[in-house]
């Protein structure tokens, strides 16, 4: 016979079972929301849903990590709901934004990069239970390659771009180069960084907490005006990495980018294996 006392705390390890897959279904629908917009025409929201969406993809699993609540079907429903809010979404968003008039064959592009979406998480499924957790991405996750189409057309409304850089037009040209460059990025070798740990008794906490407090502000206060080119920087920052350590010596780069494996020990290993991992961790 149990308590009352035993019963509550059931109800209350239901429930935090239960959050990480809520905040996956929102993911969902906000990636949803995102192509109904889209082909309304109202790009803007478009874009800003599926940013919604990535902060809930981002939330999901850290509750799942904080609540020690992850489970094999947690992480294949988040791949299932990245291939819509991240994938489908973004390509739907550029095709009605741009390609659905630039010829018969023009939504090639964006079936290119939904597939690419698709190939990613499908790799980083099948590597994330059989290696060891690393600090780095091997190629660019969806939901960064995702959230930075999304946040393309926001940014070309704003004063900054129309007065410096619209003519570049990046709207035709500068998307196909985008689109194309990212979906390769997703499924090719380029290290990119995870988030860093936030904290207050080490120097990489103290510089996890204040990356996430820069972007927190900077989402904040100019969202339109921040969060594009953020995403090209972190395009960037990959690109730049791969060439640099292209230009040393086999071993030294090999070296540099297997140093954060030396890292993990047994039990994190054991974790993993038990704890089935998402892509935004």
């Amino acid at each position: 016979m149990t308590g009352p006392h035993e019963g509550r705390r059931r109800g209350v390890r239901r429930v935090v079972v239960v959050m990480p897959s809520a905040f996956t279904l929102g993911n969902l629908f906000f990636g949803f929301w995102s192509i109904v917009y889209a082909f309304n025409g109202q790009f803007t929201w478009a874009g800003w849903f599926i940013i919604f969406a990535g902060v809930l993809d981002m939330l999901d699993g850290r509750v799942a990590r904080l609540s020690n609540t992850g489970t094999k079907f947690g992480a294949e429903l988040d791949s299932l709901v990245d291939v819509i809010s991240f994938g489908v979404a973004p390509a739907l968003l550029l095709y009605f934004l741009e390609f659905s008039l630039a010829g018969r064959f023009a939504w090639l592009l964006c079936y290119i990069y939904v597939v690419a979406v698709a190939l990613r998480l499908a790799r980083y499924n099948v590597t994330a239970a059989t290696k060891p957790h690393s600090h780095w991405f091997s190629g660019m996750p969806s939901p960064s390659a995702g959230m930075t189409l999304a946040a393309y057309y926001p940014f070309s409304q704003t004063r900054w771009y129309r007065d410096s850089l619209a003519y570049l037009d990046l709207q035709h040209q500068g998307l196909v180069v985008l689109t194309l460059l990212l979906a390769v990025l997703m499924v090719s070798n380029v290290k990119y960084p995870r988030f860093p740990p936030i904290g207050v008794r080490s120097a990489r906490g103290l510089f996890g907490l204040a990356v996430h407090l820069g972007i927190l502000l900077g989402a904040i206060l100019a969202p339109a005006s921040f969060l594009f080119p953020l995403g090209l920087a972190y395009v960037a920052f990959g690109l730049i990495r791969t060439a640099v350590l292209g230009l040393m010596q086999p071993g030294e780069a090999e070296l540099v980018a297997d140093e954060r494996l030396a890292d993990v020990t047994e039990s994190r290993i054991l974790r993993r294996r038990r704890r089935p991992p998402r892509e935004d961790s």
